[in-house]
C-alpha cells in the first residue's frame, strides 16, 4: 500500500510506503502525484523494503537522503518506527538487527509531473544503455571502494571484460555486470566473482567485496 500523508512545510508531502510494493510502482505512482525526489530509482528493481536495507541507490543519490522513517517487526511480534536520525545507513546497507522491514516513509517535494516524467525517462534510457539488456544478472556485483574509481572501472582496467567461468561471464557492456550466457551453474558465479576479486587486487591492491548478497 502507497499512503500521502501532509508535508510539515509547504510543497512537501509525507509518503508512506509498505516494504512488499515495487520499487518501480513506487516512482510511477510519484511520477502520477508530480512528486520528486525518487527519479534515481526509476529502473532499479526489486521491493521497496529490500531498497531500503540494501540502501539502495544510482547517479549518486541513495534511499537514505529522502527516508524520513523506517517501520520495523520486532521479534516479539511488534511494529515499532524509527526516524532518520535513530537509523544507521552505511554503503549499501542498512542496519536493522536482523529485523524485517515492514514500511517506509519519503519525504517527497511537490514539481511539475511532466518534467518529473522526462528525468525518469532520461534516466531509464541512460540505465539501459550503459547495462547489459537480454541477459540474466543480479544488477551491479561488486561495491564501489570508497575513494577509488568505480568497481566497473577497476574491472574494465584489469582487462577482465568478456572473462568467462562456465556459463558465467563479465559483461562486455558494464564490467561490474556478471552475465549468465545461458547455462550458469550458482558455483559459475561464484568462481567468477572469486576470480575477479583476485585479479583486481593483484592489479591494483584492492579487494572487491560483492554488493549482491550471497544466501
Amino acid at each position: 500500500a502507497i499512503e500521502q500523508l501532509a508535508g510539515e512545510k509547504a510543497g512537501e508531502t509525507k509518503v508512506r510506503v509498505e516494504a512488499g510494493c515495487s520499487l518501480m510502482k513506487l516512482v510511477n505512482w510519484c511520477v502520477a502525484q508530480g512528486l520528486e525526489g525518487l527519479e534515481f530509482a526509476a529502473g532499479i528493481p526489486g521491493s521497496v523494503g529490500g531498497a531500503v536495507v540494501m540502501n539502495a541507490g544510482a547517479w549518486g543519490k541513495e534511499m537514505s537522503e529522502v527516508l524520513t522513517s523506517v517501520t520495523f517487526l520486532s521479534g516479539s511480534g511488534e511494529f515499532f518506527e524509527r526516524k532518520k536520525g535513530e537509523l544507521a545507513f552505511s554503503y549499501r546497507h542498512l542496519e536493522t538487527e536482523s529485523m524485517p522491514v515492514v514500511a517506509a516513509e519519503f519525504l517527497l517535494q511537490g514539481g511539475d509531473r511532466q518534467a518529473i516524467e522526462r528525468r525518469c525517462g532520461q534516466l531509464m534510457r541512460d540505465r539501459k544503455a550503459k547495462q547489459p539488456q537480454g541477459q540474466a544478472n543480479a544488477g551491479s556485483f561488486f561495491k564501489n571502494p570508497a575513494g577509488l574509481p568505480a568497481a566497473g572501472k577497476l574491472i574494465q582496467d584489469a582487462g577482465l571484460k568478456g572473462l568467462r567461468v562456465g556459463g558465467a561471464q563479465v559483461s562486455e557492456v558494464h564490467a561490474n555486470f556478471l552475465v549468465n550466457i545461458g547455462s550458469a551453474t550458482a558455483q559459475d558465479f561464484l568462481d567468477l566473482m572469486r576470480l575477479v576479486q583476485e585479479k583486481v587486487f593483484e592489479r591494483f591492491g584492492v579487494r572487491l567485496e560483492p554488493e549482491v548478497h550471497l544466501l
